[in-house]
C-alpha cells in the first residue's frame, strides 16, 4: 500500500483507540479517496470501504472490482446485481470482528440508502458522524499537502491575474470566466467554480456569472479555484473599471483591515471564533455589521468545503497544519460588494497565507 495512505489508515486507528471507535464506514467520497486514494463510480448500488481495530476491506460490486483493484489493495467483498448486497455485506462486518452493539462512525456524506443498510445490519449500534476521527485527521495537513495546496493558489494567482487582464467595455461576466477557465485548461488544472460580478451583482455573495456587460465606474469582484495535483484553490479579490465607484475605497480599506486582523488572531490554541470575532470586529466598528453576511471562512483540502469552519459559534480550536479561508465581505444592494479571501494554513506557530497575489485593489480600463 501507498506509505501515506499507510500512515493516514494508522492515524485513524489511533484516533478509533481515543475516541472509543469500533468502526468506521465510508461511502464513494473525498473521505474515501483519502483513506484509500479510490473514488469509485458512485449510482445506487452500494460501495462501503469499513475500518475497524484490525481490518479494512470494501464493499463492492463485482463489475466494478478489475478498475478498482489498480487503485488498492485491501481486499474486496464483491457482490452481484442478480444477488445483492446483503450475504457480502454480512461477510465484511463479520471480517471487521465488530462487536455486537458497536460504536460506528458513519460518513456523512454517503447516500441515505448505504447508512441505513449498514444500520439494519447492526441494529444495537451507535452512531455520529466523521468529524472526531476522519474530518480530524482531513483538517490537519501533511507537508504533501502543503506543496500541492501552495502550488494549486500560485497557479489561482496568475488565473485571477488574467481575469483582470481581460475587462474591457462591454465584454460579459460569462466572457471573463471564459478566459479564467481557458487558463485553468492550459495549464493542467480544471475549474473547481468561478464567480464574475460586475456592479450591483458584487452585492449577492452567491451570484451566478451571467451576462451583464461591463461598463465605467463597475466594482469588480471575482471568486475562483482551480484544482490541480489533486487540490483546490480558492481566492477572491476585487477591482474596478475605468472610476472607482463612490464609496469603493472605503470599503476595501475596512475589507484589508479586517482580513489582516483574523490572520493575526489565527495560531495554534486559537478558537475559530475568536478569528471570525477579529474580522467581525473591524467591519462593525467601521459601521457595516449588518452588511457582512457570512461566517468568516471554511476549511480547504481535498474539498473546497470542509472543516475547520470560521464562525461566530465555531467550537474548534486551531491547531498546526489546519487550512481555511478568511474571507471578509460587505454587501450594499444596489450599489456592490466587495469581498476579500485568503487561503491560509496554520504552520510554525501562525497563520501563513498560501497565495502570492496582494489584496490591491485591481484597476481596469
Amino acid at each position: 500500500m501507498n506509505p501515506t495512505l499507510t500512515t493516514r489508515l494508522a492515524n485513524l486507528r489511533a484516533r478509533m483507540a481515543e475516541t472509543g471507535t469500533d468502526l468506521v464506514v465510508i461511502g464513494p467520497s473525498s473521505h474515501m479517496l483519502y483513506l484509500a486514494d479510490l473514488s469509485p463510480h458512485g449510482d445506487e448500488r452500494p460501495v462501503l470501504l469499513m475500518v475497524s481495530p484490525t481490518f479494512a476491506g470494501f464493499l463492492m460490486p463485482a463489475l466494478n472490482v478489475d478498475s478498482a483493484r489498480q487503485h488498492t489493495d485491501l481486499p474486496f467483498f464483491p457482490w452481484a446485481d442478480a444477488d445483492g448486497p446483503d450475504a457480502a455485506l454480512k461477510d465484511l462486518l463479520s471480517a471487521t470482528g465488530v462487536p455486537a452493539s458497536p460504536s460506528i462512525v458513519l460518513d456523512e456524506t454517503m447516500r441515505t440508502d448505504f447508512a441505513l443498510l449498514v444500520l439494519d445490519a447492526l441494529p444495537g449500534a451507535r452512531r455520529r458522524f466523521t468529524q472526531d476521527t476522519v474530518g480530524y485527521l482531513r483538517s490537519r495537513k501533511d507537508d504533501a499537502e502543503y506543496d500541492a495546496l501552495k502550488k494549486s493558489a500560485v497557479l489561482n494567482d496568475a488565473a485571477m491575474a488574467a481575469g483582470f487582464a481581460a475587462l474591457r467595455p462591454g465584454i460579459t461576466e460569462y466572457e471573463v470566466a471564459t478566459v479564467i477557465r481557458d487558463f485553468y485548461k492550459a495549464h493542467g488544472a480544471t475549474t473547481e467554480f468561478c464567480s464574475v460580478c460586475f456592479g450591483p451583482n458584487g452585492a449577492f455573495p452567491h451570484h451566478h456569472t451571467g451576462d451583464t456587460r461591463l461598463k465605467d465606474r463597475d466594482a469588480v469582484l471575482i471568486d475562483t479555484g482551480g484544482r490541480i495535483h489533486g487540490y483546490p484553490s480558492d481566492m477572491t479579490r476585487v477591482g474596478y473599471f475605468g472610476s472607482k465607484p463612490q464609496g469603493f475605497e472605503e470599503i476595501h480599506a475596512i475589507l484589508d483591515r479586517a482580513v489582516t486582523a483574523a490572520i493575526a488572531a489565527a495560531r495554534p490554541g486559537v478558537p475559530a471564533s475568536a478569528v471570525d470575532k477579529a474580522a467581525r470586529d473591524v467591519i462593525t466598528e467601521a459601521g457595516y455589521g449588518p452588511n457582512f453576511l457570512h461566517r468568516t471562512g471554511h476549511g480547504l483540502g481535498i474539498d473546497v468545503h470542509e472543516t475547520p469552519y470560521i464562525t461566530a459559534t465555531s467550537p474548534t480550536v486551531l491547531e498546526e497544519g489546519m487550512v481555511f479561508s478568511i474571507e471578509p465581505g460587505i454587501y450594499l444592494q444596489g450599489r456592490f460588494g466587495l469581498r476579500l479571501e485568503e487561503i491560509v494554513i496554520i504552520r510554525n506557530g501562525k497563520a501563513e497565507i498560501l497565495s502570492e497575489m496582494p489584496r490591491t485593489a485591481i484597476a481596469g480600463g
